[in-house]
């Protein structure tokens, strides 16, 4: 599990090798720690206390997690469908217990992360369960860890196996993606998109927003966000699966999508929406 490789404390994702900067959290929409630049290792992790945690978020949808939480603190989904089960976006912890327990539940098949900034441990994972992992060709230069097992892919989108498919929305990041299932609900057929912070579900969980730097609060530009729209507008949803414990748009997900575009772009343009949309 490389358990001694370097994990950025500030955003969580793990390098391959020593360095003295982390990228990701040089680049505009992210930020180095107030101390400097710090790190750590999954064995300092395991020595800490740090322990997996897995809890359902959904129908065929299983949180997988860390406590007490690192970094950005973000949860990743584990999808389970009679295919195989998909992994969507990556936490940074990982020890055999979680392993395991992953294991029981009938371990992954494929990877999938919406963005750079929840890359985490993607490599380690990926060689402990020998999964792909899918990224968008965009983000190439992001992956910290590079690995045969990481696949990039191109275009607007990308099917996984029936059902599942990656969709390039491109907001947040050029490669941000979002993964649509087909077959979620309890009777199968309602539809659901994982969206991470790609689409962020916000507190007030009838809703979804758009960012180009959340900690940072550099907001999207409107063009970005209406071509990610319309590259989702063919795909039906009932819940929207955002990227922390319980962060989930229960019913009516694309309305709910598009609702909140529509206000994000009413109080981005002013009084020029909707006549330039």
């Amino acid at each position: 599990m490389a358990e001694h490789l370097p994990i950025c404390v500030t955003c969580g994702v793990q390098y391959g090798a020593v360095r003295e900067d982390c990228p990701i959290c040089l680049d505009e929409r992210q930020y180095v720690g107030w101390d400097g630049q710090r790190w750590t290792t999954l064995a300092e992790l395991a020595a800490a206390g740090h322990r997996g945690r897995i809890e359902e978020e959904g129908p065929g949808v299983l949180g997988i997690g860390t406590e007490p939480a690192t970094a950005i603190g973000q949860r990743a989904l584990l999808v389970t469908t009679p295919a195989g089960n998909v992994l969507w976006d990556m936490i940074t912890y990982l020890d055999d217990d979680l392993a395991a327990r992953i294991r029981g539940l009938g371990g992954i098949r494929a990877i999938a992360i919406s963005h750079p900034h929840f890359y985490g441990s993607m490599t380690a994972f990926a060689r402990e369960f020998n999964a792909p992992v899918y990224i968008h060709a965009h983000d190439r230069e992001w992956v910290a860890r590079p690995d045969p097992l990481v696949r990039f892919w191109e275009g607007e989108t990308h099917q996984l196996w029936d059902g599942l498919t990656l969709i390039n929305v491109g907001v947040h990041f050029a490669g941000g993606q979002v993964l649509h299932w087909a077959g979620a609900g309890a009777g199968g057929g309602a539809g659901a998109v994982l969206s991470g912070d790609i689409m962020t579900v916000v507190p007030d969980r009838r809703y979804v927003s758009f960012m180009y730097s959340y900690p940072n609060l550099i907001p999207e530009r409107p063009e970005v966000i209406r071509r990610g729209l319309a590259r989702l507008a063919p795909y039906r949803f009932e819940r929207v699966y955002g990227a922390w414990w319980r962060r989930v748009v229960h019913a009516d997900g694309a309305a709910a999508v598009t609702r909140s575009a529509e206000r994000y772009l009413r109080f981005a343009l002013g009084d020029s929406y909707p006549a330039d949309s």
